[in-house]
């Protein structure tokens, strides 16, 4: 989601790139919380932090405090960002009750890049 919206908010500004800990499946409650506000993410694919191990980056966000502890170093990173995001897909229960998580994650992730993309 943080990918999605970082293109939406900064356009073609920045090379954006995500990864999780562990490579999974997009989830389709991440892809229909994006959808309410426009951003299509359905060609997206979950990829695991190891396919950008040794690449440098200027600015590294991990966006969960599981991340943060498992994460490997980016040596070359100007600014390493953290942000305790909950993990909306580990939210068990209805269906309602999960998109309800994935939206107040979106919601988070946006102000969050807007408050950075705000100070530069």
């Amino acid at each position: 989601m943080a990918e999605g919206l970082l293109r939406q908010l900064a356009g073609d500004r920045f090379d954006v790139f995500s990864a999780g800990i562990e490579a999974g499946s997009l989830r389709p409650e991440a892809v229909a919380a994006m959808k309410e506000i426009g951003v299509d993410i359905s060609m997206q694919r979950s990829k695991s932090v190891d396919e950008y191990t040794g690449q440098p980056f200027d600015v590294v966000v991990m966006t969960c405090d599981e991340a943060k502890e498992a994460c490997p170093l980016f040596p070359g990173a100007q600014r390493m960002l953290h942000w305790s995001v909950p993990d909306p897909a580990s939210v068990d229960g209805e269906p309602g009750r999960r998109a309800v998580a994935f939206r107040a994650a979106r919601d988070m992730l946006r102000q969050k890049i807007q408050e950075v993309l705000s100070t530069g």
